[in-house]
């Protein structure tokens, strides 16, 4: 099950994560071992010019960042998460003009290790725009820390 504590860490790491924040990814749903999300589609964000299509970079921080999500997701406290390895496929260019939008589930989590694979895709998740399979270190039970030092409790 997932609980309020959880969810609310899930949103916070957006937040506090800079890439993640930098991008404008958005948590759009959880439920547990999965996450969806959103990665707007902004002008500066663009990787070419002439074609106006999502700079590859910003596919892979999208789903990484999403895949973090499930894992947390999949755990009954937060830990600490770390990106042990990342495999992405690129199938096809995101399409110009539209936001970038992905689904990712933790399918299996050990002691230390935690397996997710995830889609991101445009119009339709039958037409997708990457594929990805990760692993995530999971350590121990963690808070985050604003830029303030505060944790989610608001304590240093």
């Amino acid at each position: 099950m997932l609980t309020a504590q959880i969810a609310a860490n899930i949103q916070a790491m957006a937040k506090l994560a800079p890439q993640a924040h930098a991008l404008g990814v958005s948590v759009t749903r959880v439920e547990p071992g999965r996450a969806w999300g959103l990665a707007p589609y902004r002008a500066d964000l663009v990787g070419d010019p002439d074609t106006g299509v999502l700079a590859g970079g910003v596919v892979t921080t999208f789903l990484d960042h999403l895949c973090g999500c499930a894992v947390a997701a999949t755990l009954q406290h937060l830990h600490a998460l770390a990106t042990i390895d990342l495999r992405i496929d690129y199938l096809r260019a995101a399409k110009p003009g539209l936001d970038l939008l992905a689904e990712a589930h933790c399918y299996k989590v050990t002691r230390h290790v935690a397996f997710v694979r995830a889609l991101a895709y445009d119009v339709s998740l039958d037409d997708p725009v990457a594929n990805v399979v990760a692993t995530f270190l999971v350590g121990t039970e963690s808070t985050f820390t604003d830029k303030t030092g505060r944790g989610d409790d608001g304590k240093r």
